[in-house]
């Protein structure tokens, strides 16, 4: 944080004491150090002040005959406007106990009678310095959540509106490489449509997990239970991206044993799905084989995919997973990525009672596995 300047002439300053000469003295000690000055001589009068007023610090007398300072100060602690307002108590007592129940009752500091008026300005300057402090952090964090509303706001229409249109145009290419050969269009032409495939597919998966990455972030992701067969939903998944493997010419082989009941939300299941098969596609080499394999447990189900690629380093193996660091690489043709795909799974998984994780042996390939809570706790 940048260091705090302090003008005393921006802070107001309360002083209650029943004594008049006191608060003469007070208000010359504390006036020639530039504060501005309010007074109070009673208790009542104090709380009175503090409403009309509003002063950034109080110092407080202990010992008055309508209200004590203990009362006074039990009453501003207790009101939320100015429970936050540093309170100074100023007491000829010496009584340790009577200074522990000040700081118990919220007492930021304590000045004895009669006071050197160095330590007095001292140890005001020191209190309205950690208020000051306090303000600058309240309105640097105000504008904080502001500029990550914005952001988020910002990421989910982005997302939102691109989605739509990435989907169509990922359809036609699905179309048209279904009813295209190199034959009726040429070898050249039906490798640009693959490429156009394979970047609108990616681009999908990114605004996807954009979208779905933004909902969570700001509390608006839904998890929606429902009965299912984990096997179908997988196998589904796995399909829609069986194109996308063709392009690097790797098969995608199951070892799926259906079905499997378990209670999740599909949506979030198919978009942890279709993040793994992406990122195992991304990571293997041409010709390459994915494993997708899926069981249960008496609790939990339990998806895999395996790919035989180039795996991940032993020191990065911690990384993948870690939400604390923006992990990622580039896939064997240079394909790149968000990083976003397995922290968003990470999250989904736990959301249906379940968790992420990744085995890996460098150069011969990865396993990143999920499971998924039959009965979900908390549904």
């Amino acid at each position: 944080m940048n260091s705090v300047s302090i003008n005393p002439e921006d802070y107001k300053i309360l002083v209650v004491d029943d004594i008049a000469t006191n608060v003469m003295l007070l208000k010359a000690v504390l006036g020639k150090a530039k504060y501005r000055i309010v007074t109070a001589t009673g208790g009542h009068e104090a709380l009175a002040k503090t409403e009309s007023e509003r002063p950034d610090l109080i110092l407080l007398d202990i010992m008055m005959p309508d209200m004590d300072g203990y009362q006074v100060i039990s009453v501003l602690k207790a009101d939320e406007r100015f429970s936050e307002i540093p309170v100074i108590f100023l007491s000829a007592l010496h009584n340790t106990e009577d200074i522990v129940k000040g700081f118990k009752l919220g007492a930021s500091d304590y000045v004895s009678k009669p006071f050197n008026h160095e330590e007095l300005v001292t140890r005001v300057a020191h209190h309205v310095f950690i208020s000051a402090a306090q303000r600058i952090i309240v309105k640097q964090n105000i504008e904080l959540q502001a500029t990550l509303q914005s952001r988020d706001k910002m990421y989910s229409v982005i997302a939102h509106d691109l989605r739509s249109p990435i989907g169509s145009l990922k359809m036609l290419f699905n179309t048209l490489l279904d009813s295209l050969d190199a034959e009726r269009v040429g070898a050249g032409n039906l490798d640009m449509l693959r490429m156009g495939n394979d970047i609108a597919e990616n681009t999908f998966i990114l605004l996807d997990n954009l979208l779905k990455w933004t909902k969570c972030q700001i509390g608006k992701m839904n998890t929606v239970y429902q009965d299912a067969d984990l096997a179908e939903v997988v196998l589904f998944s796995s399909k829609i991206l069986e194109l996308v493997a063709k392009t690097k010419g790797i098969t995608i082989e199951f070892d799926v044993q259906g079905p499997i009941p378990v209670r999740c939300d599909v949506d979030m299941v198919k978009t942890i799905m279709r993040n793994l098969l992406s990122n195992a596609i991304k990571f293997s080499d041409e010709g390459g084989r994915i494993i997708v394999s899926a069981e249960q447990t008496p609790t939990h189900a339990v998806v895999r995919v395996r790919d035989f690629g180039r795996g991940i380093k032993p020191e990065d193996v911690a990384k993948v997973l870690d939400p604390a660091v923006h992990f990622t690489t580039y896939g064997t043709k240079n394909e790149e990525g968000s990083g976003l795909g397995l922290q968003l799974c990470q999250d989904l998984a736990c959301r249906n009672g379940g968790e992420l994780s990744v085995e890996s042996v460098y150069g011969e390939g990865a396993t990143f596995s999920f499971t998924i809570a039959k009965n979900p706790v908390g549904e």
